[in-house]
């Protein structure tokens, strides 16, 4: 299997390099790189592609490691063991698979997601480290030992919100997905807007990657942000012209709230146009 990218994602040649990496070393891939920069849609993309069924394992702050194992439901069990349900004579009935068990019992080989890892507590991906590592892990409720029929190509985003165990990193294959440059996103809107007129592919994203480079922005707009901005600006029939304008009074974008995603942000827009105003000149200029 050789992941070669797709119609419906564009994928630079060391992101496919990444991947197929993953595949020859039989590792997780570890991919990380700011919110918005297509890491989720890389795990859809590649199973897509390499027609893998994709389990995903979309991580919160409150997760625990052993929930992609298994779950034992003691509570339902003392309530039907209370109610004198003939259910409760056999554990198996309040076992609940996680999707690492699932990965592992299936017929055929899958992608499985983790996504998000960094969210959960420092210490999952340690408790994580051996079932990833050796492919199985004990059922120590029904004393069954669960092994990968086959080995699962596991996939791992990270947004860089807290460091990962050396341990962890260790034993995974790391790709950092870096922000697209200005041809690079120009392939991604093709792809999502095909046939738009370049003129207005270029005033955009102009001003987005100004706005990104903007001195003091709490939250720069992502590759996902642009994209529903230019869906708006479609939808409205913005001229390329109205993008243009660099005028004080036309300092923030039009249906900026696409790009600006907090009140900081977008005050920030604000006083610059009210400076440019009071000293009469052009941002930029």
């Amino acid at each position: 299997m050789k992941f070669q990218g797709t119609d419906q994602y564009v994928a630079t040649d060391d992101l496919k390099l990444a991947v197929n990496a993953a595949l020859s070393l039989k590792r997780p891939l570890l991919v990380k790189g700011e919110p918005g920069t297509g890491k989720t849609m890389l795990a859809e993309e590649v199973s897509e592609a390499l027609g893998l069924p994709l389990l995903q394992w979309h991580i919160k702050s409150t997760t625990k490691a052993q929930q992609g194992l298994y779950e034992y439901d003691a509570v339902s069990r003392l309530r039907d063991s209370q109610l004198g349900d003939e259910r409760v004579k056999d554990i198996n009935n309040y076992i609940v698979k996680g999707v690492l068990w699932q990965a592992f019992e299936a017929d055929q080989p899958v992608a499985l997601l983790i996504d998000e890892i960094d969210k959960a507590d420092i210490e999952f991906p340690n408790d994580l480290l051996r079932e990833i590592d050796r492919m199985e892990f004990y059922v120590y409720e029904t004393r069954q030992l669960v092994k990968a029929k086959h080995r699962p190509l596991v996939i791992i985003t990270s947004n860089n919100e807290k460091d990962l165990p050396d341990a962890f990193l260790r034993r995974c294959f790391f790709h950092y997905i870096r922000f697209p440059d200005a041809e690079t996103m120009q392939d991604i809107v093709e792809v999502h807007f095909p046939g738009i007129k370049p003129r207005l592919v270029s005033e955009a994203l102009k001003t987005f990657y100004e706005i990104r480079d903007t001195p003091g922005l709490k939250k720069k707009p992502s590759t996902s942000e642009l994209l529903d901005w230019l869906k708006l600006l479609l939808v409205d029939d913005v001229a390329p012209e109205t993008l243009r304008e660099k005028t004080p009074g036309k300092l923030i974008p039009p249906l900026h709230g696409a790009l600006l995603k907090n009140e900081q942000d977008v005050h920030l827009f604000e006083r610059l146009a009210f400076m440019a105003r009071r000293d009469g000149v052009r941002p930029g200029g």
